[in-house]
């Protein structure tokens, strides 16, 4: 890989001059009159600030170790294999933004909010929903996104009944919406006294993490507001007053509640958001699930339907079934090495 045959991919020049027309659009009068454009607007130009830095440097990497290789002696072993690992990282860095760039939903470059459920297979589900939920915190901690748990059920004996989790990073649902679907893990359990192999389920779950001043248009007529008092996690009293909030949208049948939040505004703004990304959500499945018709093609989305293998025993085996991608190292799987089965989904998807 050199600096010159990735330049004008990187189109950084193009990029500056995007920046350029955003700030003037902001610093013109009446610029947040329209609030929910500016919002738009405003995260357009974090999004692409933010992209440059990251191009620059990679860029500015690229062309010290192009230098570098031109003064190193043949000889110099040592400094010859240090270069070949920065190559390498960069290489990975590289392909990583070539995938990014090609994300083309419209929500590919926010947040995202990760849901895991446990489903069959009682003790041994929750723990394993605890196991997926500290693979995905993994995973997120070498992107360098930020994670917070807004809710979360424990398990009376172990593991997790059902935990949300808020993802902030770019491009954090663009990734993650591969992991949407059932997943499945077979081992020896180890809530077993006969030491019997245990097949367990948990669904995973993932919308874009939206603001309350996202784009989406819900009508005050169209919504049903409860308030009630919170619990936080595992039962613990966050607040003796009404804080917490269930909102039902009409239209659609869905429900969102949030009661992490101190007060009852921000209670109310983050269910808001969370109703917001549902909806946008179920939008986008409903196109998927239209051309996929139209196509010929039918997807399940029953408990059957699981995308996702994880076998710990008899052999060791982590199976993605839609891409067909196979790993023989499910601990390494476990702790958040999951770009192998993300990036074939995605380039699978995006062809």
């Amino acid at each position: 890989m050199t600096c010159g045959n990735c330049g004008g991919f990187f189109d950084i020049e193009g990029k500056l001059q995007t920046i350029g027309k955003l700030e003037q659009e902001l610093a013109q009068p009446g610029f947040w009159d329209d609030r929910v454009r500016a919002v738009s607007t405003t995260q357009k130009l974090e999004r692409l600030t933010s992209e440059v830095e990251k191009l620059q440097n990679l860029r500015q990497r690229i062309q010290d170790l192009e230098e570098l290789s031109t003064l190193t002696p043949e000889t110099d072993e040592a400094s010859w294999n240090e270069m070949l690992q920065q190559c390498g990282s960069l290489q990975k860095e590289f392909a990583e933004y070539e995938l990014s760039y090609q994300l083309s939903g419209p929500y590919d470059h926010f947040g995202a909010i990760l849901t895991l459920h446990a489903g069959a297979g009682g003790v041994d589900a929750q723990d394993w929903t605890r196991m997926l939920f500290r693979m995905y915190v993994r995973y997120a901690e070498q992107k360098g996104w930020k994670c917070r748990v807004i809710e979360e059920a424990i398990g009376q004996e172990a593991g997790i009944k059902r935990v949300m989790v808020e993802i902030q990073g770019d491009p954090a649902y663009g990734f993650l919406k591969a992991e949407s679907g059932v997943h499945r893990l077979v081992r020896i359990s180890p809530f077993d006294a006969e030491k019997m192999r245990h097949t367990s389920f948990a669904l995973c779950e993932v919308i874009p993490l939206l603001s309350a001043d996202s784009d989406i248009e819900i009508r005050d007529e169209d919504i049903e507001v409860d308030t009630f008092r919170s619990s936080g996690h595992g039962g613990q009293s966050v607040n003796t007053t009404d804080s917490a909030v269930r909102i039902r949208h009409q239209p659609t049948g869905i429900v969102v509640t949030c009661q992490n939040e101190r007060s009852q505004r921000q209670n109310r703004e983050f269910a808001l958001s969370m109703l917001k990304a549902k909806i946008a959500h179920q939008k986008e499945q409903e196109r998927v699930a239209h051309e996929r018709a139209l196509r010929g093609e039918h997807h399940s989305a029953e408990w059957g339907a699981q995308i996702r293998s994880y076998v710990l025993h008899p052999y060791q085996l982590v199976k993605d079934h839609r891409t067909g991608v196979e790993r023989n190292d499910p601990d390494a799987v476990l702790e958040g090495d999951l770009d192998p089965f993300v990036t074939a989904w995605l380039s699978r998807k995006e062809r």
